[in-house]
Parts: C-alpha cells; structure tokens; sequence
C-alpha cells in the first residue's frame, strides 16, 4: 500500500512466553502488508534481552528476508507504558501498531488497519482481539461481555469499522505524529508484568489525543484479527474478581485527570443497556436448562460490584493523596530532537514514584 509503512511494537517481560513471542513475531513476519520493521522491547530482563538476541543475532536486520528485526531494552522504568514509549522513540514508520507478546495476528491484520490511514483525520486504528482459551473453550461461567478481562474484544463493542472513544493497547496501531503532539503512553498507569493487573493506558491516551485534536478519528476496524492467548490461571474466577478490581482503580485514576464525562463515557452504555441485557440472557438460558447461563448472570454482577468496589476505592484515595500520579513525555525519534510544542496544562503530572 503505497504511502504506508508500519513499525510493529511488541513489548515483552518474561521468559514463560518464549514460544509466545516467537509466534508472535513470526505471525508479523508473514502479513500480506510487510511491516518496515518488528521492534522487539524488552522490560528489565537482561536474561530474555540475551536470548532473543541469540535467536535472532545481534537484534538488527532483516530475518530472513523478512521486515527488520530490532531488538532493545526498556529505556525508562519498569511496566508496558515505558515499554511502548521506548518502541515508539525507535520507530521509522509513519504508523505504529502495538501487539501483545502472547498474541497471534491474522495474516491481513496490518493491511485492514493501514488501508483506514488514507484518511488523513484517522489518527488511530484498533483492531478485534479474539481470546484463544488455553482449555480449548470458554468457561461456562465466563460472559463474552467481559472478555476484557482476558484482553480481548467483548460483547457489546460496535461491529464492522466504526468510531470509538479508544482502542485496546494490545492491537492498536497509531500514526507517529501523534506521540510527537500530545505526548506517549502514561508512566505509572496501566500494566506491570504480573504483578498488577491494572489497564487503560490506551484509554487516558486516547482521551488526551482527542482533546488536544479535536477533529481527529479513532476507528475500531473488526477485520484486523488478532488471537490472543488466555493461559489457565486467567480461566479462573479469582483473576476474573481481581483483574475487574483493579480495572476499577484504573478509571479512577483516568477520570481524575481527564474528566468523569470522558473517563466513562464508553461505560455507562456498556454498564445500562449490554451488562443487564447480558444478565437477562443468563436467567433466560438458566430458565431453560442450559449450562452456565446462572453462573454467567452471577459473574456480570460480580464483575460490576468488584468495579464499582475499584472506583470507589481508587477515587477515595485520589481525596486522600494516596493514589500514584503519573508523568506523560513526548517520545522523541532515537537519534533526533524533542518535540519543541509544550504539552497542555495539567498533562505533565508529577512522576510516578517508579519513575524516580
């Protein structure tokens, strides 16, 4: 596709996905629309930094005729936002798409997201993420409208190629332009390896782009496929309960510095007309003697409470002073000059204490 070139981010952490990230890359390697290169960032861990160099030689050049492969260590401080921000200051292409070091994209994933670039309003492009359940099927229990919580597209998300609020961070793609406006991903919100579960990242970027460009388009395009991997622990209730908590905290933290309006925009649809409609659905297939229709109704409700119970408890200690803060930087090509327009008021917040 003449005019577009796309660098693909994957941001990697632990050795016990090493034949994740290798299908992950590999899956790359074969799109119909060549990516320019596959940016492979590694989050302090010397030990999968030296493997993946070793797999793949000294982590630059082309792999076997294929984009080229670069291979780099996080440059700021631990967690997936540093981690994107440190592939985007590397990237050469004019887009950057971002995929999940345990994801597997179809083989026309880049070619539906670059041909919605022709656009010059189109500032973002996601894409549906389909979980690949490590089981071989869905949980009975599991409602399909909280497949976010495996990090993967739900019920009740818009069909076809459409407008949204934002993207989901493992399969979005962005033009570069966009960083150098209004800054990367969020330092001190959003996931750090396994250890907290937390998430919108993408969503306070999303937010902050649209009202630094007031004009811009974000689009969800469902033909642009990735299978994501949900491994056994993430099939339980226990993470389910967990992982809605602490999506909970995370909104509360983005409605304290983007707005409440903004900040649960897309939910209040999602928690008044899909999650009641979802729990109808479970009485109903209950009622008729179907397996899991109660459990699935139950987990809805479960699902909200432990949200509602997130937010709660995150805005509480926003009031307090006890929530972390973040800090938002512009990232800057490798090689070249910052950005020279300021960020606008209230967007460089105080670092995060991981940052300092």
């Amino acid at each position: 596709m003449p005019g577009t070139d796309v660098s693909v981010v994957i941001c990697v952490y632990t050795e016990d996905r090493w034949q994740d990230i290798l299908a992950a890359v590999t899956s790359v390697r074969h799109q119909s629309l060549p990516a320019v290169e596959t940016l492979l960032v590694v989050d302090h861990n010397p030990a999968l930094l030296d493997r993946l160099r070793k797999q793949y030689g000294a982590g630059a050049g082309p792999l076997d005729g294929g984009p080229e492969l670069r291979i780099m260590p996080n440059a700021g401080p631990q967690g997936l936002s540093a981690g994107k921000n440190t592939g985007i200051a590397a990237a050469r292409g004019s887009v950057v798409a971002f995929l999940d070091d345990d994801a597997v994209a179809e083989p026309d994933w880049l070619r539906h997201m670059a041909d919605a670039y022709d656009d010059p309003h189109v500032m973002a492009v996601g894409g549906r993420t389909v979980p690949a359940w490590a089981s071989g099927h869905r949980p009975a229990w599991f409602p399909a409208e909280f497949d976010w919580v495996v990090g993967c597209a739900y019920k009740g998300m818009p069909p076809g190629r459409t407008p949204v609020r934002n993207v989901l961070g493992g399969n979005a793609s962005f033009r570069r332009t966009v960083f150098d406006q209004v800054g990367g991903f969020a330092i001190g919100i959003g996931r750090d390896g396994d250890k907290h579960p937390l998430g919108c990242e993408e969503t306070e970027l999303c937010i902050r782009l649209t009202q630094r460009l007031p004009d811009a388009v974000l689009l969800l395009d469902h033909r642009a496929v990735i299978h994501h991997k949900v491994p056994p622990v993430r099939e339980r209730f226990a993470y389910f309960r967990r992982r809605t908590y602490a999506e909970g905290l995370s909104k509360a933290q983005v409605t304290r510095h983007v707005g409440v309006r903004k900040g649960l925009e897309s939910e209040r649809r999602y928690t008044t007309r899909v999650l009641p409609a979802g729990v109808l659905r479970g009485v109903r297939d209950c009622l008729l003697g179907q397996r899991g229709g109660a459990g699935r109704a139950a987990a809805i409700v479960a699902g909200v409470s432990s949200a509602a119970l997130g937010y709660t408890v995150g805005v509480v200690r926003a009031r307090r002073g006890r929530s972390a803060s973040w800090v938002v930087e512009p990232p800057a090509r490798t090689g070249g000059p910052r950005p020279s327009a300021p960020l606008p008021p209230g967007e460089r917040h105080r670092a995060h204490p991981a940052a300092t």
